[in-house]
C-alpha cells in the first residue's frame, strides 16, 4: 500500500492523500498517528484512515515523516463510528479527531525563531523591538512565539520576524516536542554495601562532623529497616526532618544513597474494601430477566423506572455480568460533579477495575486513562460525553443513565451530536448491548420503545416498595386575591415548609433562573442595560452586586444611577434563584438555608461540603436550579416546594412543556425516598394547564400520548426530522445576505414546506456575532437521505462563494 489517506486535526472537509516512504510500507496500518507536514513546513499528527495503492495521479503527493506508533492506536470500530458522526451529524472528521483525542496524544510542530550566526548585525539600522528580539536570541539561541509575546506586541511580531528574516539575521523553524510527562516521585534508599555492619559503623564516623547529613541517613536506615519492602518516598523524608537538597546530593556523591523515580498515575485508584453486590428485589429481578431476554433477542433496552426504583441496582446486575464474561462496560452519565452518590457505590464494588472520563481531568490525566483503556486496564469507565471516543478493545455494555438529560445533546461544542444516540451506534459498531436508563425517558426513546425497536422494561415502583411522593398543584391568583402569599410563597406553602421544619425534616425549593432579577430597570424612562456583546438583557446577580451576561460571561457593576436620564429610581424585574433563597432565609429565619446553582458551586469542593452538610442534616432548607434534580439521594428530603412553575413552560422551545415535566418529575423523585411521604407543591397562575394536570395524575402513558400528539400536529419530532443551521458573522448586512442567498439555494433543490426561514436568531447577537438561522424539517423515510445529499450539494454551492468564506455556519442535526 503506497498511499494513504490521512485524518488531520483541523476542521476541513474529507482526508488527506500521503506517500507512504518505503521504510514504513511493511509497518504502516489503519489507525495509527504519523507525523505528516502540512501547507508549507507546518507539521501535525494524523490518523491513518485508510492504505491504498493507486490514485489519480493529479498532484504529486507529501511523503509521511514518521510513524509515531508500533500498532494501531484507534480501534477499526471507532474510525467506523467517526466516519458514521461525519455523515450523519454533517461535520468534518477533524472536528471529531480534536474532540476524540487528549491534545497531549496530538503532537504539533511550533514555530522557532533561531539566531543565524553567519553575519554581523548592524544594530544602528534595527528599530527597538528588531533589537530586543535579536538581543534575546544571543542569550537563548530559540525562542518561540510565545515566548516571544513577552516583549514584543503580538500585532508587532510577525512585521520583526519577516523584517530579520530579510536581514538573514534569523531563520524560522519547525519543531515537534513531546507533550505528555508520566509523573515520577522520587525515592530513597541506603546502597546495599552501605548496609554491611563494618561500613555502616565507618560511615556514622564519618557523619559525626555533619549532623544534617547524619540525621538524613539514620532516617532513610531507620525507615528501610522497619519496612524493607515500601520504597520510601522523598518528599515525605524531607518534610519529617527539614532537609534539603545539598544534604542529600552529599550522601549520593558519596554513594551510600541512591535516588531513584517511579512513575505514578495522577489519578489515585481506589483503595478500600471491595463490597458484594446487594440482592435484587423480586421487582427488579424480573426486569433483569426482561433485559437478558431482550439482550437474547439483540434488542437493545429502554428502562423506564420511578425515581429511586433502582435502576443502579440493574446496572450493577449487568455489569457484573459482562465483567464475568470478560469484556468492558461503559456508564454514560450526563455531569460526573453531580452523580458522587453512584460512583462511590460503584468504586466500592469494583476498586481499581474503575476508571473515570471526564472534563474536570486535566489533559495529562485523560492520557493515561486513554492509555489505561487501550491496554485494557480498565474494566469499567464512568465517564460524560466525550468517553464514546476512547480506544475500547473489548467493549461489550453500554449504560446511558438520565438518557433524557440536555446534557448530552449541548449546543455550545465543538461540534454538534447527540451522545445518547450516538452511543446506540457505537454500541453497533462493536457489537455491544445498550440500557438507555431514565425515570422520565426523552419522547424519542419513548417512541423507539413502543414501535418495539427498543425493548420497552419499566420499574413503576420505588425500592423496598416506598410510596410515590404526592403531588399538590396551588392556584398562586387565587391565593394572591385573599393576600395569602408572602413575596413569591403562598400561605400554604409556608405552612408545609414549616411543619417540615417542625419534623427536622429537610425541604427542596426548585426555581429554574440564575441571578437575583432578570432585570434591572429605571422606572422613570424604562431604560435596562443590555450586553455589550449580546443583544440580551444583563442578569443582576446581589451576591457578587454586578450584571452579568449568562450567554458571553461579560460582566459590569451594578449601576446607581440610570445611564440613560441620571435618574436614581432604579427597580429589578423578574424572579432569580438568588431571590428565592434571601426570601426564604427572611420566612424561615431560624432554618439553616444554602443554594445550589451554577454560582454558588464555582468554588473547589462546594458541591462536596453542601453534600457532606445535606447528609449531616445541617441544611434544613436548599434552595437551587435543576442542579438539584440531579444525583442527590438522601432519607431526609420529605418535601419539594415549585414557587413559579409558569416559568420552566413559558420557554421559546418546543420541548418546553417534555422539558418541564421531566425537570418537576425528576426534582419529586428527591422527596421521601425512605418513609414514602413526600409531597410535591407546585404554585402556578394555570392550574387547569394540560402539564401540571398530567403530572398531579402521574398517568405515565396518558402524559406521553398527550406530547406525541402535541408534536405530531405540528410536525415536530419524533414524526420529522429537523436540522438546524445557524449563521453567524460581525457584519449584520453580510450575514443577512448571506442567510438570504443559502435560503435561495436549499429552495432550488429541497421543498418549500420543507423550510423554514431564514430568520434572525432568538438572541439576534452573541459575543458580537449575529445570527440567522434556517430550520429545516425533512420527513423520516427513504427520502430523508436524498434530501440530506442535497443539503451537502447546496452547502458546496454556498462555499463557492468567496464573499461567504468568513461567514461561520454551525449545523445542528436532530437538536
Amino acid at each position: 500500500m503506497n498511499f494513504a489517506q490521512i485524518i488531520l486535526p483541523l476542521n476541513l472537509k474529507g482526508t488527506f492523500t500521503y506517500k507512504v516512504p518505503a521504510d514504513f510500507l511493511d509497518k504502516i496500518e489503519v489507525g495509527m498517528r504519523v507525523l505528516v507536514p502540512f501547507r508549507g513546513k507546518k507539521i501535525y499528527t494524523g490518523i491513518v484512515a485508510e492504505l491504498f495503492n493507486d490514485f489519480e495521479e493529479t498532484f504529486v503527493p507529501k511523503e509521511i515523516i514518521n510513524l509515531l506508533d508500533n500498532q494501531p492506536i484507534v480501534p477499526k470500530q471507532q474510525l467506523d463510528f467517526w466516519n458514521w458522526l461525519s455523515s450523519y451529524y454533517l461535520c468534518n472528521l477533524g472536528e471529531i479527531y480534536r474532540l476524540a483525542f487528549p491534545s497531549s496524544l496530538k503532537l504539533e510542530s511550533e514555530t522557532y525563531v533561531r539566531l543565524l550566526s553567519e553575519r554581523t548585525i548592524d544594530w544602528q539600522n534595527l528599530d527597538a523591538n528588531e533589537t530586543y528580539l535579536l538581543q534575546a536570541l544571543e542569550v537563548r539561541q530559540m525562542l518561540n512565539l510565545q515566548e516571544i509575546e513577552a516583549f514584543i506586541p503580538k500585532k508587532e511580531i510577525i512585521k520583526t520576524i519577516n523584517a530579520l528574516i530579510d536581514e538573514r539575521y534569523i531563520s524560522v523553524d519547525e519543531k515537534i516536542t513531546e507533550k505528555y510527562k508520566a509523573k515520577e516521585i522520587a525515592y530513597l534508599k541506603i546502597n546495599e554495601e552501605a548496609l554491611v555492619s563494618e561500613n555502616l559503623a565507618m560511615i556514622l564516623l564519618k557523619l559525626d562532623k555533619a549532623k544534617k547529613q547524619k540525621d538524613l541517613f539514620l532516617n532513610i536506615l531507620s525507615k528501610q529497616i522497619d519496612n524493607p519492602e515500601n520504597p520510601i518516598k522523598k518528599s515525605l523524608v524531607f518534610d519529617e526532618g527539614n532537609f534539603v537538597n545539598q544534604q542529600l546530593k552529599s550522601l549520593i556523591e558519596k554513594g551510600w544513597v541512591t535516588e531513584y523515580y517511579l512513575e505514578k498515575d495522577r489519578i489515585d485508584s481506589y483503595e478500600g474494601e471491595i463490597e458484594e453486590i446487594e440482592e435484587l428485589t423480586d421487582n427488579q429481578k424480573k426486569s433483569i430477566s426482561e433485559i437478558n431476554q431482550a439482550f437474547e433477542e439483540g434488542k437493545n433496552v429502554l428502562l423506564h423506572g420511578v425515581t429511586s426504583s433502582g435502576k443502579t441496582h440493574i446496572y450493577l446486575e449487568k455489569i457484573e455480568d459482562c465483567i464475568n464474561f470478560g469484556e468492558n462496560v461503559l456508564l454514560l452519565l450526563p455531569e460526573i460533579a453531580l452523580t458522587k452518590q453512584i460512583t462511590i457505590r460503584l468504586e466500592k464494588k469494583y476498586g481499581k477495575k474503575l476508571g473515570f472520563y471526564h472534563n474536570k481531568l486535566t489533559d495529562f490525566e485523560r492520557v493515561e486513562v486513554w492509555r489505561k483503556i487501550k491496554k485494557n486496564e480498565l474494566q469499567i469507565l464512568i465517564g460524560t460525553r466525550n468517553s464514546l471516543f476512547l480506544p475500547y478493545e473489548n467493549l461489550g455494555l453500554i449504560i446511558v443513565d438520565e438518557e433524557h438529560d440536555s446534557a448530552y445533546r449541548p449546543r455550545d461544542q465543538n461540534f454538534f451530536f447527540n451522545a445518547k444516540d450516538s452511543a446506540m451506534m457505537l454500541a453497533e459498531f462493536y457489537q455491544a448491548k445498550l440500557i438507555l436508563g431514565s425515570a422520565t425517558p426523552s419522547l424519542e426513546s419513548y417512541d423507539l420503545a413502543m414501535k418495539d425497536k427498543l425493548r420497552y422494561v419499566s420499574i413503576n415502583e420505588r425500592f423496598g416498595k416506598v410510596d410515590l411522593p404526592k403531588f399538590e398543584i396551588i392556584d398562586i391568583k387565587e391565593a394572591q386575591n385573599q393576600k395569602k402569599i408572602v413575596g413569591n410563597f403562598s400561605q400554604k406553602m409556608i405552612d408545609e415548609i414549616n411543619l417540615q421544619l417542625d419534623h427536622k425534616k429537610q425541604t427542596i425549593i426548585l426555581h429554574n433562573r440564575r441571578g437575583y432579577a432578570n432585570v434591572i430597570e429605571c422606572e422613570t424612562c424604562g431604560h435596562v442595560t443590555y450586553c455589550s456583546n449580546c443583544d440580551v438583557v444583563m442578569t443582576y446577580h446581589k451576591a457578587s452586586n454586578e450584571l452579568k451576561c449568562h450567554y458571553c460571561g461579560h460582566r459590569s457593576g451594578k449601576p446607581t444611577i440610570c445611564p440613560s436620564c441620571n435618574s436614581d429610581n432604579l427597580n429589578t424585574k423578574g424572579v432569580g434563584v438568588e431571590q428565592i433563597e434571601e426570601e426564604t432565609q427572611k420566612i424561615f429565619s431560624d432554618a439553616e438555608v444554602d443554594r445550589m446553582d451554577v454560582d454558588a458551586m464555582r468554588k473547589k469542593f462546594a458541591y462536596e461540603k453542601l453534600y457532606e452538610k445535606l447528609e449531616n442534616g445541617e441544611t434544613d432548607i436548599l434552595v437551587g436550579t435543576q442542579m438539584i434534580s440531579k444525583g442527590l439521594d438522601f432519607d431526609n428530603i420529605e418535601l419539594v416546594a415549585i414557587p413559579k412553575a409558569d416559568s420552566m413552560i413559558h420557554v421559546q422551545d418546543f420541548r418546553a412543556e417534555e422539558r418541564a415535566y421531566q425537570l418537576i418529575t425528576q426534582v419529586a423523585g428527591r422527596a421521601g425516598r425512605v418513609s414514602g411521604n413526600g409531597k410535591i407543591l407546585i404554585q402556578t397562575y394555570n392550574p387547569a394547564h394540560s402539564v401540571f394536570e398530567l403530572i398531579k395524575n402521574q398517568n405515565v402513558k396518558e402524559i406521553y400520548n398527550y406530547f406525541l400528539d402535541e408534536r405530531k400536529k405540528f410536525l415536530y419530532p419524533p414524526f420529522v426530522k429537523l436540522i438546524m443551521i445557524e449563521l453567524k458573522h460581525r457584519k449584520e448586512d453580510k450575514i443577512n445576505r448571506a442567510s438570504q442567498f443559502l435560503g435561495s439555494i436549499l429552495r432550488k433543490y429541497i421543498p418549500e414546506e420543507c423550510i423554514l426561514g431564514p430568520e434572525k436568531s432568538p438572541i439576534a447577537r452573541l459575543n458580537n456575532l449575529y445570527q440567522y438561522q434556517i430550520l429545516l424539517k425533512f420527513p423520516k423515510n427513504k427520502n430523508y437521505k436524498i434530501y440530506k445529499e442535497l443539503l451537502l450539494k447546496s452547502f458546496d454551492e454556498f462555499d463557492e462563494i468567496t464573499a461567504y468564506k468568513s461567514v461561520k455556519k454551525d449545523i445542528f442535526v436532530d437538536f
